[in-house]
Parts: structure tokens; C-alpha cells; sequence
């Protein structure tokens, strides 16, 4: 029997599938950017070795540069993810949850997609509560940070002077999130209500990069 299309996001993986290469790609995704110094240093590389890399997969389409100015001297070059590189992180949502909220909307009126989203985070309030109970905000933060890296936020948490930040470098429903903004302010309470504070949430985006950072107290 003839095989099948490959799937788009399978070829990509069948390109990068070296371990220097998603090294760089995986660190790069927690990052805005980086120069090839900051890469090998990061990942106990040589230079060369992981400029070698860079090139590669910018020719294939997963990074570009752009160059950030310095107080003194030339801009520096760094590399960053492209949008196509995104469809090498894992996504929860699909196609087929786009088209139900978009058919929610077209049978049952503007408001029916958020009722709906509001439903699902509901549900998942619920869920994250079981292991988001330590007794102080430390302890809560960390734990979410923790439910949401296991989930493939890529979070990690920071102290912010008297509060904490919370910082995601990807979205597995980032498809849902651009079509329906709500998810955002859904995300934000749903913090609130777990954490017990006020929760802040900035979003940073260019090229490939994804950064959600929630200010937390």
C-alpha cells in the first residue's frame, strides 16, 4: 500500500532532526534573540560549530537576524525563530476547534465562543486547583509554573521586586488565542483565582518569538 502525504510539521522535524540543531532551536525559543557568542556559550558549543548551525537553519527557512544597536561600536547580529519554526512546538488546539468556535458564532451569535471558552477555562481552573494549593504565594507560583512547563508553555517564574513574574515562550493554543483575543483575559483570571493576587499580562511578539509575561502581586 502507497504511504501517505508526509505531514508538514513531521518534514520539518526530518530536516532539524540532529541534536545541535534543536538545541539551538529550543534555546533560542526561550529567548528574544541571541549572537552566536551567547549560543555557544549557553550550550558549551565552539563558535564555529554552532555559527555552522545557525546558517543552516536559516537557509532553511527557521531563523532569521536582525541587528540589535549598541551603545558603543556596530550593531550586533543575532538569531532569532521565524514563524515557521512554531510548528515545531507541541499545540493542543487544532483545526477543528477553530471551526466549532466559528460555527458556535455564526449559528448562536457573536457571544457563543466566549461562552464556551468560558466553560473550558472553568474546567481547567478546576483542574490546575488540585496541584496549585501550596499555602504561600511562593509555593503557588511555582507550582503553576511548573503545570504550565509540563503542559508546553516552556514557563519558567522570576521574582519581580515584591512580586513574582511568570514567563511563557510558547502557546499550544496560540491558534485559538489569535482568533478569539478573550483566551487572554480568560488566562489572566483564571491566575488571579488560583494565585490570589492581581496578575498583570504583557505579551511580546516579533518574528518567531512568543513571550507572555505575567506580573504576579
Amino acid at each position: 500500500m502507497a504511504s501517505g502525504p508526509v505531514p508538514r510539521k513531521q518534514k520539518l522535524l526530518q530536516q532539524i532532526d540532529r541534536s545541535a540543531r534543536l538545541k539551538v532551536i529550543n534555546e533560542l525559543k526561550r529567548t528574544q534573540g541571541l549572537a552566536v557568542s551567547g549560543l555557544a556559550e549557553r550550550l558549551q558549543m565552539s563558535y564555529m560549530g554552532v555559527k555552522g548551525v545557525c546558517l543552516d537553519l536559516e537557509k532553511r527557512g527557521l531563523l532569521d537576524t536582525w541587528r540589535q544597536p549598541q551603545k558603543v561600536g556596530r550593531p550586533q547580529m543575532l538569531y532569532r525563530l521565524t514563524e515557521r519554526a512554531q510548528e515545531l512546538f507541541p499545540s493542543e488546539s487544532n483545526g477543528l476547534t477553530l471551526e466549532l468556535l466559528e460555527a458556535a458564532q455564526r449559528l448562536f451569535g457573536t457571544t457563543a465562543p466566549e461562552k464556551l471558552l468560558l466553560v473550558m477555562f472553568q474546567k481547567q481552573k478546576e483542574k490546575y486547583a488540585a496541584r496549585v494549593n501550596g499555602g504561600s504565594l511562593e509555593e503557588r507560583v511555582e507550582q503553576l509554573t511548573r503545570v504550565r512547563e509540563k503542559e508546553g508553555y516552556m514557563a519558567e517564574c522570576a521574582r519581580d521586586g515584591a512580586g513574582w513574574r511568570l514567563i511563557e515562550y510558547h502557546s499550544p493554543i496560540l491558534d485559538v488565542l489569535k482568533s478569539f483575543p478573550v483566551v487572554t483575559r480568560f488566562e489572566v483570571e483564571m491566575f488571579e483565582r488560583l494565585l490570589g493576587v492581581p496578575v498583570r499580562r504583557e505579551l511580546s511578539t516579533a518574528s518567531g518569538l512568543f513571550e507572555a509575561t505575567f506580573f504576579i502581586g
